[in-house]
């Protein structure tokens, strides 16, 4: 079997480009196939979709992501660890600590699920991994010249990035 990947036509529903995974690999990376892959490339089949309802979402954050998950968003981010834990809210103590343990925490994981959407989103609108990372690592217009990974450190600034994308999405840039 090839190691390439095909793009299906994206439904409509999902709000994600549903890249599909051949070999174990999404974009020549190895992935765990966890929650920040489902939440940037969609589900890699349809069994996998189920596994990610919001209520199994919500679930799974309460109990806290595995470590790995942040791993996995920092290299699909391609940020250096050290500016990327800082806007997720995370110190260097507390970082160790969950290393340690494994786990991150709740609130944590939910600002990695945060950023993973974010890249989801911005995948979709910019056609490729390569394009969405640099337009959310750049300077935009749309946000009065504001870099959007660090305007997305809040709640807020994620819903404003978001509607950015959209506007975008449907040639509204402003």
């Amino acid at each position: 079997m090839s190691d390439t990947l095909t793009k299906p036509q994206p439904k409509k529903s999902s709000g994600h480009v549903a890249l599909r995974r051949k070999s174990g690999q999404w974009g020549g990376k190895e992935s765990s196939g966890g929650v920040v892959a489902y939440c940037v490339h969609g589900p890699a089949d349809e069994f996998m979709a189920g596994d990610f309802t919001p209520a199994k979402l919500i679930e799974v954050l309460r109990v806290g992501l595995p470590v790995r998950e942040l791993d996995d968003l920092q290299a699909t981010l391609d940020v250096p660890m050290e500016k990327l834990v800082p806007m997720l809210g995370i110190s260097k103590a507390t970082l160790h600590r969950r290393k340690a343990e494994g786990r991150l925490g709740q609130a944590e994981s939910d600002r990695v699920v945060r950023f993973a959407k974010l890249m989801g989103k911005a995948v979709e609108v910019m056609e490729s991994e390569g394009n969405a990372r640099q337009w959310l690592t750049s300077p935009q217009f749309g946000l009065g010249g504001a870099v959007p990974l660090e305007y997305a450190e809040t709640e807020v600034g994620a819903r404003e990035v978001e509607d950015l994308l959209v506007r975008i999405e449907y040639g509204v840039y402003s």
